[in-house]
């Protein structure tokens, strides 16, 4: 019988990727990439984080090891795999990755929203309510700001 094994992740690089060769010269990258849920405990909201191994092969390697570090927010689709092997103690360890068939980068470039037409938002003095308008895409200081919805 055939399965499925396949994993999809939005969440935040832990650390600067690091990118090494393999004996063959293909490019092998790697990162830790955390995401978030918030779980009710009671009348309070919780959140838990789950930290993830990621591995990526080839140009997207390169390409991740150039333009993700710490913090970035990236999509990840790929699988899960394990492995084994004995650490420096000669103990038996097992890990488990995420071996990443692509990545989205979703951080917006320098701040702005590529492939969309730029807006500016000016006041409309009969409703007193933002009207957007052909110019400049806003922009945000902090994407931790909450959203108005």
């Amino acid at each position: 019988m055939s399965g499925l094994n396949k994993v999809m992740l939005i969440g935040r690089l832990g650390r600067d990727p690091e990118i090494r060769y393999s004996s063959n010269n293909t490019p092998i990258c790697n990162f830790s990439l955390a995401t978030s849920d918030r779980i009710r405990k009671g009348d309070t909201f919780e959140e838990k984080t789950e930290w993830h191994r990621i591995v990526v092969f080839g140009n997207q390697a390169e390409n991740a090891s150039k333009f993700l570090k710490k913090g970035s927010l990236v999509f990840v689709d790929g699988k899960i795999q394990s492995r084994n092997y004995q650490d420096k103690d000669g103990n038996e360890r097992t890990v488990v990755e995420i071996i990443a068939n692509s990545l989205n980068f979703l951080d917006p470039k320098d701040n702005s929203f590529s492939g969309q037409p730029e807006r500016t938002y000016q006041q409309n003095p009969k409703e007193g309510e933002a009207q957007p308008q052909a110019g400049n895409a806003p922009k945000f200081d902090n994407e931790d700001d909450e959203l108005p919805f």
